[in-house]
């Protein structure tokens, strides 16, 4: 019976050892998606020195329009705007406008590539170069 305890007990601290491994690499990879998630939410959130909560969503949706977005709903209350850009292909931008103290607002798009979030910066500069732009010449009141 001592080689089987022993046998026994070898087996105890494998199974031991593979689960503590096996939880190290989760809390990695758990750490590494949370990472992740940080700088996809640093490409897609931008402040403004505003805060006109209504003329920002106004200038959200023209931003929309002007890149080819049909926009599918506005929500005031929510601070939401949601469009679909059909171009052979079918990209979905969702932005929402919140306060951020008393000084700014805090706008955050979300795109979606058929069902699929959108991790590539590109679409997310494009918007919010165009969108800075549209806030400027809303500001300077030139049309």
């Amino acid at each position: 019976m001592g080689a089987r305890t022993a046998t026994l007990c070898i087996c105890m601290i494998f199974l031991a050892l593979a689960s503590t491994a096996c939880q190290m690499d989760s809390r990695k990879q758990a750490l590494a998606t949370t990472e992740s998630q940080l700088a996809l939410r640093q490409i897609q959130t931008r402040a403004f020195d505003t805060t006109d909560r209504q003329l920002m969503l106004r200038t959200v949706i023209a931003t929309m329009q002007d890149l080819g977005f049909v926009i599918d709903k506005a929500d005031a209350t929510l601070g939401s705007v949601s469009g679909t850009k059909l171009d052979g292909y079918q990209l979905r931008l969702t932005v929402t406008v919140r306060p951020r103290g008393t000084t700014q607002l805090l706008v955050r798009a979300s795109a979606q590539y058929n069902i699929t979030p959108v991790e590539d910066p590109e679409p997310y500069q494009q918007f919010f170069t165009a969108l800075e732009k549209s806030v400027f010449l809303t500001a300077q009141k030139v049309d």
